[in-house]
């Protein structure tokens, strides 16, 4: 078994107004950097079609009404200030979530022993009800049901690195006693959600909120002084990971410090964990990172962990 790069072209068809900093250029840089000959071993897979079975596992239908309804015929429109559609938006969502299907049933079936899903929009700010943040449907709390509902996964945890609080994925998933969701992000900051307070109906969410300036130390001492050893009591059949990369040093919408080094000490730790667990079993699927030349290298870095505890 090997390490799986889900992707489609359909994902770069999503527009942006121009200088929104979600753009076409953030997945050009991701999948010219997994095009290197170090990743000559890494294996290639188009991602299908995501449907409305698959999004009602996390989204009332009502919901994707709304994503529907709103696609433009030309020009972009604004959901809110923040995320915006294109005619082709809906079509690259679908894309996003067909990627985080496909690669969990790719890595529970034993086809892959992990999974990195290079797709756009992003999905870990969308709620119930609610595009918001860049991300239309909930890509990584999809990802979870389906797991669970579909592929015999008992209990999954979910990591999100990502520098914003994941708080779609926390509010789709408040309410699954058998989802554990783990975040680590930049507090305050947007979207406001995620203090250590919130613990969901269940006391599967652990928020663990990081300072501006937070460095290795208090990276480090948060994973492995709560957040793994919560991750291994749990004991999870499959760990999810909400890979946002925008908690480098470089990234224009935040303040953390963390380094290319950092992600990879990340990776390694949260193999680790899925080693002792779940037979190594992780989807990563990415979501924030803006400062292309970081996200590249984040990406490349943290792919190329993967590959090299999977192979």
């Amino acid at each position: 078994m090997s390490t799986v790069f889900i992707t489609h072209t359909d994902c770069l068809s999503h527009i942006t107004p121009p200088g929104h900093p979600e753009q076409v250029a953030r997945l050009e840089h991701v999948q010219q950097a997994l095009n290197a000959p170090e990743f000559a071993d890494l294996l290639g897979e188009d991602a299908p079609l995501g449907n409305d079975n698959d999004i009602l596992l996390a989204h009332p239908a009502a919901h994707i009404k709304r994503v529907r309804d709103a696609t433009p015929t030309d020009g972009t429109v604004s959901l809110d200030p923040d995320t915006h559609m294109s005619p082709d938006s809906l079509t690259a969502a679908l894309r996003a979530v067909g990627a985080n299907i496909r690669a969990v049933d790719m890595v529970m079936n034993g086809q892959a022993h992990n999974a990195f899903c290079g797709i756009r929009p992003p999905g870990h700010h969308a709620e119930q009800e609610k595009p918001m943040g860049f991300c239309l449907f909930g890509n990584i709390a999809i990802a979870a049901k389906h797991a669970l509902e579909n592929c015999g996964a008992r209990r999954v945890a979910i990591v999100d690195f990502d520098v914003h609080h994941g708080n779609g994925t926390q509010a789709l998933l408040w309410d699954e006693s058998r989802a554990l969701f783990c975040s680590s992000h930049q507090m305050p900051l947007y979207p406001g959600s995620g203090a250590a307070s919130e613990t969901g109906a269940f006391n599967t969410v652990l928020n663990y909120p990081l300072p501006e300036g937070c460095t290795t130390a208090t990276l480090q001492a948060a994973y492995d002084g709560e957040i793994f050893p919560a991750i291994e009591a749990f004991n999870p059949d499959l760990i999810l990971v909400s890979a946002g990369f925008d908690a480098h040093r470089a990234d224009p919408l935040a303040g953390l410090m963390w380094e290319v080094e950092d992600f990879i000490w990340l990776t390694n730790r949260i193999c680790d964990v899925a080693d002792k667990v779940c037979e190594g079993r992780i989807v990563s699927t990415l979501e924030g990172g803006y400062d292309l030349d970081a996200l590249a290298a984040s990406v490349a870095a943290h792919v190329k962990v993967l590959m090299e505890r999977g192979g």
